[in-house]
């Protein structure tokens, strides 16, 4: 039943038409299909064969990689309140910009592809200390700590990565949180995560879900 649905929600996606994705999304409604169909089987899906088919050209296709993560976080934010029992997160993340860059779209397309795939995102914003970084984790329970950087100097320097590794050393929770980065440093060297001492990275919103899915089973949950 839904794969016309499918169909027309990816065109719209892919022409970053949010209304007409809006009225996709209330036609399949209207058609019997329930809010976790509408995110399962049409939002994830889409958004994961939007961003896999783009990321080759991940600059000159921003419009369509922010277009697919604002839509799918709008949609996924309403059929939410609509589900019959409520979803349980996979797990929760604090993200935010490294200290000293001031760039949030990659954070922002991040976190609308997390959201959902049922990744609770905690955003700390731009220009974040390393000191935030662990003390919000910590306060929010979360299991990852992401930190998107857009320079190499923000993502090499000592208040980036490196500084909230250190924290987490010296406060003796290396054992319950892990560290993800992403941006485009990190994209044109694909080893510097382990430079900066990251558990991992991630290239786009969906890579990101499918990394921190595995980094979340490692984990102990918060007492």
């Amino acid at each position: 039943m839904l794969d016309s649905y499918i169909a027309a929600y990816n065109d719209a996606v892919f022409d970053t038409d949010r209304d007409e994705a809006l009225r996709v999304v209330q036609r399949a409604l209207d058609d019997g299909a329930s809010p976790e169909d509408i995110v399962f089987r049409l939002v994830v899906p889409a958004m994961d064969q939007m961003i896999k088919a783009i990321s080759e050209d991940f600059d000159a296709n921003l419009a369509q990689h922010f277009m697919t993560a604002q839509i799918a976080n709008e949609v996924t934010e309403s059929m939410l309140r609509r589900f019959t029992a409520p979803p349980q997160a996979l797990g929760r993340i604090v993200m935010g910009t490294a200290r000293g860059d001031m760039h949030s779209l990659g954070k922002r397309i991040v976190m609308g592809c997390l959201k959902a795939q049922m990744v609770e995102c905690v955003d700390l914003g731009v220009n974040v200390a390393p000191d935030r970084f662990v003390d919000e984790a910590v306060a929010q329970r979360a299991s990852v700590i992401g930190i998107s950087a857009m320079m190499s100097h923000t993502a090499r320097g000592p208040d980036g990565c490196l500084g909230v590794r250190r924290l987490l050393q010296e406060r003796g929770l290396e054992h319950r949180i892990r560290i993800i980065v992403g941006g485009a440093p990190y994209r044109f060297d694909p080893d510097l995560y382990r430079v900066v001492q990251a558990d991992a990275w991630a290239e786009d919103g969906i890579t990101a879900g499918k990394v921190i899915a595995g980094l979340l089973t490692e984990l102990p949950p918060w007492p």
